[in-house]
């Protein structure tokens, strides 16, 4: 997967919308966890969700943070 840029809500923004960078698909285990994402957040790697019925994509910056 080809890293992009795109929209998003952000979690500490309460809900606003900001640029991400998504990064790649989320593997847990051996196993991809479908519409979630690991995305770059202004330096911060974290997850995010893609929302189907609505066309976003949902970034957690503050509890889906990755330290690895």
């Amino acid at each position: 997967m080809k890293p992009y840029t795109t929209m998003a809500h952000i979690h500490t923004l309460d809900g606003a919308m900001d640029e991400i960078t998504v990064l790649a698909e989320h593997i847990m285990l051996g196993h991809r966890i479908p519409n979630s994402y690991i995305v770059d957040y202004k330096g911060v790697k974290c997850t995010a969700i893609f929302n189907c019925f609505v066309g976003a994509y949902y970034a957690d910056d503050k509890f889906g943070v990755i330290t690895q």
